[in-house]
């Protein structure tokens, strides 16, 4: 008769080798507190680039984006245009409530409730990353409906 042992072995082996994969899978990545003057300064820089597109300043608003977005977008002119046609509900929101900044990894995400000038609720989640010189930029941003409570 033949010993059953090294295949049940090599079984659980197999099985505890899948969980733990799995496990790290589905468990939550880390997130690294941010300090008060972080949470301040990728604020500032969501709300200063919010303000400049209301006002129209398409150079001021440009100048808060990442080099990744400004390589991509080109000039200006061109972010502005995007902005219009891609985001209207960043463009000039009715109103606007800042949720707390969260890091993953060195990529910040910064959720910004928005209210269109309809009244509809939107969802705008930028990714904002501290560059070289120490200074926040914009590396993205998609703006989803909302369809949960307003803060």
């Amino acid at each position: 008769m033949k010993n059953s042992l090294p295949s049940s072995c090599l079984f659980l082996a197999r099985l505890a080798g899948w969980l733990a994969a799995a496990f790290m899978l589905l468990a939550p990545m880390h997130s690294w507190a941010l300090t008060e003057a972080d949470e301040k300064g990728v604020r500032a820089v969501v709300e200063a680039q919010l303000a400049a597109l209301a006002r129209d300043d398409a150079a001021t608003a440009f100048s808060f984006a990442a080099p990744n977005v400004r390589e991509t977008v080109g000039t200006a002119s061109r972010f502005m245009d995007m902005v219009r046609k891609s985001y209207p509900a960043i463009y000039r929101p009715a109103s606007t409530a800042f949720l707390k900044p969260e890091d993953h990894h060195g990529q910040v995400i910064q959720r910004v409730q928005l209210t269109d000038e309809s009244g509809s609720a939107w969802l705008a989640l930028y990714s904002v990353q501290r560059q070289k010189d120490k200074s926040w930029r914009i590396t993205g941003c998609q703006v989803i409906p909302n369809k949960g409570r307003m803060a």
